[in-house]
């Protein structure tokens, strides 16, 4: 390759604030549907004798609706982004300017109005909720677009991508961790029963929400001011009839998004993890070291994949990941299984659970690094680079495939495994079958494991390495030396 190719654009500190900023969205946007759907359920409108059924669909039908939301919001939102042409870039104004009223409408998700009337609650969830997905697509794609604008040198690009992942995947995990030092410190401040009241009214989530907003502002603000793309934009404007081209028509773009739907119900185990933390490892309060170890395995997983990428190509490291992860997947499921379903349990499946998490750490990087280089080609093809567009059409898949997870875990939890619901008001969890118990560990290991293996499969038909991609960049840098030399021929002149 080329010694410009080669070439190192990027400071060390644009690499480390890189990261930071996709830590600050994700310290948010990590745990929001999660305990949103929570607040909506639990405390939103306690005391006012609403339907429970009813509101148990609405809520239902809330992720629903804002799942259609964000895969609109993702192709509207690249398709804005690659027209958008100003002095800081094209993503960078997204990013910044985006924060403050993502903050702002992720607040008033957790300040429900008092109100009597349950269809005027219905409604308030659903607007406040969709209008959330809305500011989270506007910052969240145009955040994961920044990779392939950082640096033309992929090697270079490469690794800023894995590090900002990284801190991302360590964000993920960040919004859980402040809920719980927000609830010893209020419990610490207030003492323990009027923590207990606080908690009831669901303020703890309020005042995370704010810690965690403020996150966000402070670490975007630190990658806004620092980082800078170094990619130029085409010109032309993009047509709506390009950016479905773009989407659907590039052959190695749509096999990465079609990781995530091939891949859609590895994401079930969320489904039961509190029920394996309660039924198998005999504590609800174990849900969060269930969690956490694995959040931990993701982080890691995205440092090992950064070590895997100098020695095989991003082709090889997504199929050996998905291997791997299948593999200590099944594992898991054979070690409980001979342990069998008591406190003896506990440590060995929480050690596995770490490894189980190394697998996530390839999802979260692999695929950002393919699209990047999917950018390229496109932009070698057509002449026009459409990052907004591109990696849009990635989110469009991935929002596909969490509402079909959506579908599918509670079906699997609720109707295949024979979950017994307590008819008893002062038992919170009933005895289960140990044929249901079985089938809940299928759930969190097995069920995964196979949707693991399948999201592997599109990435066989993947091209976009190699020789391939050496010429591409080579062409490219050399197309962009040439326009610059035309240019400065043109002002000279």
């Amino acid at each position: 390759m080329s010694e410009n190719a080669q070439k190192k654009y990027m400071k060390k500190s644009e690499i480390a604030t890189f990261g930071i900023g996709l830590f600050g969205v994700a310290l948010l946007t990590g745990w929001m549907p999660d305990y949103t759907a929570t607040f909506f359920a639990d405390f939103a409108f306690k005391g006012k004798g609403f339907d429970s059924e009813a509101m148990a669909s609405a809520i239902s039908g809330v992720f629903l609706v804002a799942g259609i939301v964000g895969a609109v919001c993702e192709l509207v939102i690249g398709y804005l982004v690659d027209n958008t042409k100003t002095k800081l870039g094209k993503v960078k104004p997204w990013i910044g300017f985006g924060v403050i009223p993502l903050a702002l409408i992720s607040m008033l998700v957790f300040v429900a109005p008092n109100t009597n009337n349950q269809t005027l609650a219905i409604v308030w969830m659903f607007v406040i909720y969709s209008l959330y997905t809305t500011f989270c697509c506007a910052v969240e794609s145009p955040a994961n677009c920044f990779g392939s604008l950082c640096s033309p040198n992929p090697s270079e690009r490469s690794s800023a991508i894995s590090i900002a992942s990284f801190l991302r995947s360590v964000g993920q995990s960040g919004g859980m961790v402040v809920i719980l030092v927000v609830g010893l410190i209020m419990k610490a401040l207030m003492g323990e029963q009027q923590f207990k009241n606080a908690e009831g009214q669901g303020l703890d989530l309020v005042i995370s929400t704010a810690v965690c907003a403020l996150g966000l502002i402070l670490f975007v603000m630190i990658f806004f001011t620092n980082n800078k793309e170094r990619v130029p934009f085409t010109q032309e404007k993009v047509s709506l009839k390009d950016a479905v081209k773009v989407v659907f028509m590039n052959k190695n773009l749509l096999m990465v998004s079609l990781t995530k739907l091939c891949g859609f119900g590895r994401g079930v185990y969320g489904t039961v993890s509190l029920y394996i933390a309660i039924y198998l490892l005999g504590s609800k309060d174990l849900k969060l070291g269930l969690l956490l170890p694995m959040g931990i395995g993701t982080a890691v997983g995205t440092l090992l994949v950064n070590l895997v990428l100098k020695k095989f190509s991003t082709k090889k490291t997504f199929i050996l990941f998905c291997m791997y992860g299948a593999s200590s997947l099944a594992i898991l499921f054979f070690v409980s299984k001979g342990i069998g379903f008591n406190s003896t349990l506990i440590i060995p499946f929480l050690i596995l659970n770490f490894f189980c998490g190394l697998q996530h750490g390839n999802t979260n990087v692999t695929p950002n690094i393919m699209i990047a280089d999917c950018v390229d080609e496109i932009e070698y093809k057509t002449g026009k680079r459409q990052e907004g567009l591109a990696y849009a059409g990635y989110g469009l898949f991935s929002k596909i495939a969490s509402a079909f997870t959506k579908a599918l875990g509670p079906w699997l939890l609720y109707t295949w495994s024979g979950y017994m619901v307590s008819a008893d008001a002062n038992v919170a969890y009933a005895t289960q079958s140990d044929a249901t118990l079985n089938k809940l560990l299928m759930i969190y290991t097995i069920i995964p494991a196979v949707f693991v293996v399948l999201q592997a499969v599109p990435i066989f038909f993947y091209d976009m390495v190699g020789e391939k991609k050496e010429m591409i960049t080579k062409a490219l840098i050399e197309r962009r030396e040439q326009a610059g030399l035309m240019q400065t021929e043109v002002k000279e002149g």
